[in-house]
Formats: C-alpha cells, structure tokens, sequence
C-alpha cells in the first residue's frame, strides 16, 4: 500500500538515547506487520523491521491523521478524553483541562508514525552518516 513511488506510507523515528541522534526509517506494509498490537512501553526486535541485532523499544507515535498515541488510554482506536498534561494537549493557563481526541497505546494499521528508542545496538550502524564524495575540480 504504497502512495507514490518509494514513498512509505509507515515511517519509524529511531532514536540513540546516547548520542542524542535519531533518524527516520520508512517501511512498507510487510515490515510493518511485525508491529502490530505492540502496545507504547514495549520492547521488539529490529529483525523484522531491517534492524539486524537491534532491540528497539515503544515510545510512542502518531496515527494518519496526526492525533498522537497516549500510554494511558487503552487500545487502539480514538478517544475523547479529557487532558491536563501532553501528549495531545498543552494547557496555556495553570490549571487548564481540555476534552481532546487522542490515539491509545497500542499500534493499528491507522498508525502513521511509530517512534522508538534503541534499548541494544546491532552489528550495523543505524545512525552512520554518509560523506559526500569529494568533487573533482
């Protein structure tokens, strides 16, 4: 189920806790199966999603049309609850509640975004920055 040619319609935030560098992964359909039903909090393997050797673990996400997941709601569909801290919501004035729509904690196929943080490294580096060749001039 792809958009457009090479264009994911799931895409992974990995994030390195140590470095404090992330990068953006685009998978397609068939890797991102292996996600299914795992709930925010949970730790997976990488070795289905391309990541050889890598444990990678839940820490939230955001679903097609941008209503991010919450650890404290249930499921996976939308809800309308009512909010005092983020996700989801950021009061203006001390005290401030709000009812707003939110996403549960656990992943569906309606989710765009699944961001995680790397919990045990593998083989290959992730995070590896490609240099630009040198012109010849």
């Amino acid at each position: 189920m792809k958009r457009a040619k090479d264009e994911y319609v799931h895409r992974l935030v990995i994030s390195d806790p140590e470095t404090g560098r992330s990068v953006t992964v685009g998978v397609d359909d068939v890797k991102f199966r292996s996600l299914i039903d795992v709930k925010v909090g949970e730790i997976v393997k990488g070795d289905p999603l391309g990541l050889v050797g890598y444990e990678l673990q839940v820490t939230g996400g955001s679903d097609k049309d941008g209503f991010p997941m919450r650890t404290d709601i249930e499921g996976s569909g939308r809800k309308r609850v009512l909010l005092s801290t983020g996700p989801g919501f950021k009061p203006r004035r001390k005290g401030e509640r709000r009812r707003k729509l939110v996403r549960g904690n656990t992943i569906s196929d309606d989710i765009y975004q699944v961001n995680m943080k790397v919990v045990k490294k593998g083989a290959k580096d992730v995070f590896k920055t490609e240099e630009a060749a040198p012109s010849e001039s």
